[in-house]
């Protein structure tokens, strides 16, 4: 895999080999300033891995959050659609090649390549939420199949949002700390849905239209301001 291998094997040791699935070790209250764009690859992988060794509708149960969306090709919550799903005989394979992530941690986005058993292949998109325990579950995956592999990079790309200027506010009694907003729910209403990062340094939002047809938008904030960093579409009847 080009020079991409020394960057994916330093993210699988991070990962934590005999760790429990969608684990990751815990690393403290999220603020400004502590993304960390290699736990994200590592969430990814070991995602990855799971899906090899355990089952591929297995590792997607035990890696999604709780308020976890799936496309099939309607919004669905993942978790009510995946409990007992059979695994397949051979799960699919992927790679992460992308990564964005907010200033604070607690919301990242990974894009990448997937190989089907059959020969297909694809693309692949997942947003990840952070965990009170500072790990990583999925809360929205999608992708689609490609007529040719997606080009594979020479090495991982990720994008760390800038952190938004510090608000002055008022502290919680003997703590010397602002007081932590309480965390968003994601937006899922029938068509539309979406979310963002606990500092709103990243958002993400889709549609799908009657016909299946979807998008899915990502912005980053960059410069002062939101900017997109990821607009994906997949027509009405595509494969996946």
């Amino acid at each position: 895999m080009k020079r991409l291998r020394p960057v994916l094997a330093l993210a699988l040791l991070a990962a934590g080999h005999g760790a429990p699935a969608g684990a990751e070790p815990p690393r403290g209250r999220a603020g400004p300033g502590t993304a960390n764009p290699s736990a994200l690859i590592a969430a990814e992988i070991a995602f990855a891995r799971a899906a090899h060794e355990k089952g591929q509708w297995t590792a997607f149960r035990d890696f999604a959050d709780q308020e976890a969306v799936m496309f099939v090709p309607q919004p669905i919550m993942a978790k009510a659609w995946l409990k007992g799903r059979k695994d397949p005989p051979s799960s699919i394979q992927w790679q992460p090649y992308q990564v964005w992530i907010s200033c604070d941690g607690t919301l990242g986005v990974t894009k990448g390549a997937w190989q089907r058993p059959d020969g297909a292949v694809g693309y692949f998109t997942t947003i990840w939420r952070q965990q009170k325990d500072g790990g990583y579950r999925w809360v929205l995956d999608q992708g689609n199949a490609l007529t040719s592999p997606l080009k594979e990079p020479d090495m991982l790309s990720a994008s760390v949002a800038d952190c938004p200027a510090r608000r002055e506010g008022p502290l919680r009694a003997g703590s010397g700390r602002q007081k932590q907003p309480a965390r968003e729910k994601l937006r899922v209403a029938g068509a539309d849905g979406g979310g963002r990062s606990d500092d709103g340094t990243l958002t993400w939002t889709y549609h799908v239209a009657a016909d299946n047809a979807r998008t899915l938008s990502v912005s980053l904030r960059k410069d002062g301001a939101m900017a997109q960093v990821l607009s994906v579409s997949v027509a009405a009847g595509a494969s996946r």
